[in-house]
């Protein structure tokens, strides 16, 4: 006899992880956090605080409730001076809701207690294992929703990044395109380089990084004199379709424009696709192809050129 298939395997984990967490968070009560809102009201609130001039429309697509039920939530809510209703400005038949400073006033207890909850489920773990857990849940969040919609942030690499860069790259591209650990050394090498004498008016290395966790990295180096080089381009699975890697490139070209390269290299593969769109779309020109087996599987490698204008 056959077992369960896939399918069913899967179902049942979600929904196993779904009742585990509905539990370690703590929203299963009749009043969220001893206030007078329902849950669902609170979802409401939330959204009216955080997105100003929204349609009962908006908000009945955005958490999926039914529109006579909403309609009540939203009367009440006025009946009681928490939410304002004003025509739209631009489209006549369109009511925008704004919370009022009572109903900005009644959802800001509901925001602290929220934030004091999550924290406290934080807190038992390591700074590693935070990082993970939400990385993990960007993931999710990637693959049943929208990755463009949730912000993101580049920055200069602080104590750690660099070491985190080597790490991901490493695992990423043995998972992506079983690369062996010959690649991971050469990322270190590449990384630690950078580490131990980088010129900061000519050599730069930028982190993206979305809700505190790393997702995204690039360098850029000096080959000599008027030529930079870019290297260790990475972003991560669930942070992908957001437009960081375009923007990381971005910012690399600009910069290397700014301190009076007349070009930029780089070396890449024909397995990388997603980076190699890339490349193409800033200006990079493919100058030469040699295949190799340097880090396991058959490629061929890369040689592309900008020049600068």
């Amino acid at each position: 006899m056959s077992g369960p298939s896939p399918l069913t395997s899967r179902v049942a984990a979600i929904r196993r992880f779904s009742r585990f967490f509905t539990g370690a968070v703590g929203v299963l009560h009749e009043h969220l956090y001893d206030s007078r809102f329902s849950l669902t009201e609170a979802r409401v609130l939330y959204e009216l605080a955080q997105r100003p001039g929204l349609t009962a429309t908006d908000i009945g697509q955005e958490l999926g409730l039914d529109s006579g039920y909403l309609s009540r939530v939203l009367r009440q809510f006025t009946a009681d001076g928490l939410l304002r209703r004003d025509r739209s400005q631009s489209d006549g038949r369109q009511t925008m809701l704004t919370l009022t400073e009572a109903g900005r006033a009644a959802f800001a207890p509901l925001e602290t207690a929220s934030a004091q909850e999550i924290s406290a489920l934080l807190a038992p773990l390591p700074d590693p294992a935070q990082a993970a857990l939400v990385g993990a849940m960007g993931q999710i969040e990637t693959l049943l929703g929208n990755a463009a919609s949730r912000p993101w942030l580049m920055r200069q690499p602080r104590p750690g990044d660099i070491g985190w860069v080597v790490s991901r790259h490493g695992a990423l591209y043995a998972e992506e395109y079983q690369f062996d650990a010959q690649f991971e050394a050469l990322v270190a090498k590449v990384a630690g380089a950078f580490l131990e004498a980088n010129d900061p008016s000519c050599e730069r290395c930028w982190i993206a990084e979305r809700d505190g966790v790393n997702v995204g990295s690039i360098f850029l180096v000096r080959a000599h004199a008027e030529t930079a080089k870019l290297r260790l381009l990475l972003v991560e699975p669930s942070a992908r379709g957001a437009g960081i890697g375009r923007r990381l490139v971005a910012e690399c070209v600009g910069f290397a424009r700014q301190v009076g390269y007349q070009r930029v290299v780089l070396w890449t593969n024909d397995i990388l696709t997603a980076a190699r769109h890339l490349y193409v779309e800033a200006g990079f020109k493919l100058v030469k192809r040699v295949p190799h087996r340097d880090f396991g599987p058959e490629m061929v490698g890369e040689d592309w050129e900008l020049v600068l204008r």
